[in-house]
This record gives C-alpha cells, sequence and structure tokens, in this order.
C-alpha cells in the first residue's frame, strides 16, 4: 500500500504555533498519512520536535527578516523538500508559509489563517487569486472564516471553511496545578476570590475593561477579592497607573510573563477574557479543561466557545461586565465542562470534521472514511 505524504509548513514553533502544529499532525492518526512538518524559523530542538507529533521535522532556521520579500531562499528549500517525499498536498499557517508553499511547490495547498485581516491588503488578494486552483482556506473559527470570505467575495464557500482550534485535554489536566499549588507559585493568597486574565498587556487584549468592571463590583464581590492579570507587555505602566486612578491598585496582582502559564488557571476563581475580537480564545478552552467557570466579550470567535449568553458582554461595557463577576462570586463552584470540550474541541472532534470538509475531496483517497 502507498503511504500518502503531508506537508506541513509552520513560521515557526513559539508561544501557540508549536501546539497547532501538533493540532494538525493529529489530523492523520491512524491513517495511512505520514506527516512532515518544517518550522520555517526557529533552531533545532529534540523537544519541539517531539512534541510536533509528525513523522518528521525539519527546522529551516530562517531569521524572521528572510521572510520578507521574495523569501527566495525559503522557497528553494521548501521546493528541494518537496522533491524528497511524495506529498499529496500542503497545510500551511499563516500567510507567508502559504506563499512560499505555493511558490516552491505545485501541491494543492490548505491555509490556515489564525487571525482577521489577511486579505485586507490587495497585493495578498491579487496573490491569491492567482493560486486559487491550488489554494484553500482555513479560519480557526466562523469569526475568521467570515472575515477571510469578505475579503475574497468571488470565491466558493467550499473553498473557505473552518477548523476550530482544538485542546488535548488529558494532557492539559495532566500539567495543571491544583488550586494550592498554582496559588503558591504565583504568590497569592490562599483564600482570596480571585478573577483571572492572561494575555499581553496591549490594547487588543483590553485589560481596561477588565479593570473598571473589577472597580465597579467590588464592593458586591467578597472582602480581599482579587483580579490577577498575566501577561507583559507595553501597556504594563499605563495598567498600573489605571488600577492606582480607580483605587484598586492593591487588589489587582500583575504576574508578569508566566511560563505554561496554563499550568497555574487552577489558582483562579473565574476567568475573563475582555479581548477586542480575539480569533479564537485558546486561553478560554485552557481554562475550561482546569474547571474553571469563563466570561468573555460578545465578538470574535470567543462566543463560538462560550455559547451561553450569559456568560458574554459586549466588548467594553465594563458594567455588564462587572454584573457577570458579582454573579460569579456568589456561586464560586468550579465547572465541568469536559463533555464540551471533547465533543467540540478534542482532537477526535476535530479529525472527523477535518475529514468531512468539502476541500479535501478533490485531492485525498480517502476523505470521507
Amino acid at each position: 500500500m502507498t503511504t500518502n505524504y503531508v506537508l506541513q509548513l509552520c513560521h515557526g514553533y513559539d508561544g501557540p504555533f508549536l501546539d497547532c502544529a501538533r493540532q494538525y499532525a493529529s489530523l492523520f492518526a491512524g491513517r495511512d498519512y505520514k506527516v512532515v512538518t518544517v518550522y520555517l524559523t526557529g533552531a533545532e530542538d529534540a523537544d519541539v520536535a517531539r512534541e510536533s507529533a509528525s513523522d518528521a521535522v525539519i527546522f529551516l532556521n530562517y531569521r524572521s527578516h528572510a521572510l520578507r520579500g521574495l523569501k527566495l531562499g525559503v522557497i528553494l528549500d521548501v521546493r528541494r523538500i518537496n522533491a524528497r517525499y511524495p506529498f499529496r498536498f500542503c497545510i500551511a499557517h499563516r500567510f507567508k508559509p502559504i506563499y512560499s508553499a505555493l511558490l516552491g511547490t505545485r501541491l494543492p495547498v490548505i491555509g490556515v489563517h489564525h487571525a482577521f485581516g489577511d486579505y485586507r491588503r490587495l497585493s495578498r488578494r491579487l496573490f491569491a487569486c492567482a493560486f486559487r486552483r491550488r489554494l484553500s482556506l482555513l479560519g480557526v473559527s466562523d469569526a475568521v472564516r467570515d472575515d477571510l470570505r469578505a475579503s475574497l467575495p468571488s470565491w466558493s464557500d467550499t473553498r473557505i471553511e473552518t477548523l476550530h482550534n482544538r485542546i488535548d485535554c488529558a494532557a492539559v489536566a495532566s500539567t495543571q496545578l491544583d488550586r494550592d499549588a498554582a496559588r503558591s507559585a504565583l504568590k497569592l493568597p490562599a483564600d482570596a476570590w480571585i478573577v483571572g486574565n492572561v494575555g499581553r498587556l496591549h490594547p487588543d487584549k483590553d485589560q481596561a475593561t477588565l479593570m473598571r468592571a473589577f472597580a465597579k463590583a467590588q464592593p458586591d464581590l467578597p472582602q480581599g477579592s482579587l483580579l490577577a492579570i498575566m501577561g507583559s507587555g507595553r501597556l504594563e505602566e499605563t495598567l498600573k497607573s489605571r488600577a492606582a486612578h480607580l483605587g484598586i491598585a492593591a487588589s489587582v496582582c500583575f504576574l508578569g510573563q508566566v511560563p505554561e502559564g496554563r499550568r497555574y488557571f487552577k489558582a483562579f476563581d473565574l476567568f475573563a477574557l475582555t479581548s477586542d475580537h480575539e480569533p479564537f480564545g485558546m486561553v478560554l478552552l485552557e481554562a475550561m479543561a482546569a474547571g474553571v467557570p469563563v466570561v468573555c466579550s460578545d465578538c470574535g470567535g470567543a462566543p463560538e466557545v462560550v455559547t451561553e449568553s450569559e456568560r458574554r458582554f459586549p466588548l467594553g461595557d465594563a458594567e455588564a461586565l462587572g454584573r457577570l463577576l458579582i454573579q460569579a462570586a456568589r456561586d464560586p463552584r468550579r465547572e465541568d465542562f469536559s463533555e464540551r470540550l471533547q465533543t467540540r474541541f478534542s482532537d477526535t472532534a476535530v479529525r472527523r470534521v477535518f475529514w468531512q470538509l468539502s476541500m479535501l475531496q478533490a485531492f485525498t483517497p480517502e476523505s470521507t472514511c
């Protein structure tokens, strides 16, 4: 029996993108496919190779600046790799790997988009349309998919579809510390009621609204309640000044950048995502895997994860978010999200969706299996 090979092309393995590579490699588990994952940037790393869950991993070790412009060196390297394996198609994450795959091979390419606005530039729209016979697109949420379709209105809907991000529930759960250990590691008090937020300190994450909401709700929250913000960024001093202005500086803990932050989510009694148009909201899945109740802004891809309208608030509405904080404090029970995660956001659940995608029909021999 002939073995089918799939080329997976990734910009790099920083942040969430190592797990993205794992997620897509896992789609082929139990099938007659071998996945070759190529990282354009990043030095060779044995741990990364192992965690990529691929049959082969190649590190091209380019600097980010080398991926600007025509990217001729990358294209030639991709062409050489393509000549070594009988690939059936390519999965490329983000625009630069998509560009390199289309120019470096003649393979059908599935381009995976993890953000909004990737085809708002005319040059990118023209490039995509030039290769539309070989290119299909996936958004990591319906919201990203709809943004792609709006940018490429002449494309058939079957060429731009959704494949949600997912989580290895067992693997995540196995690394998470229990509540007391997590609080001890983060130097948080054992007996406080704590609202957690994780993300860059950047306008897109809108921690300013969360602080305003916390200040409004504080009189009705348990005594000694805290807001813990995990992350770093250019707004740190601005946010600290805002906390002082709101009179809550003593109740806001800036935890900084915490390596493997999801290990500590059980430290929180409530997780709040306030982002402006989060493409998906992977951090919500990680909080749910910890059994932490969640609330989020009603925009972007987050409502596809947090489907209950009573857990969501309009973007920037501190009054509405404050009411959600008070409601959560009055019912501080942990929650079991395992069924939702397993049926919608697990590797197994998304694998079934992947093999039913219309775009696969043209170039996989067993897409409906």
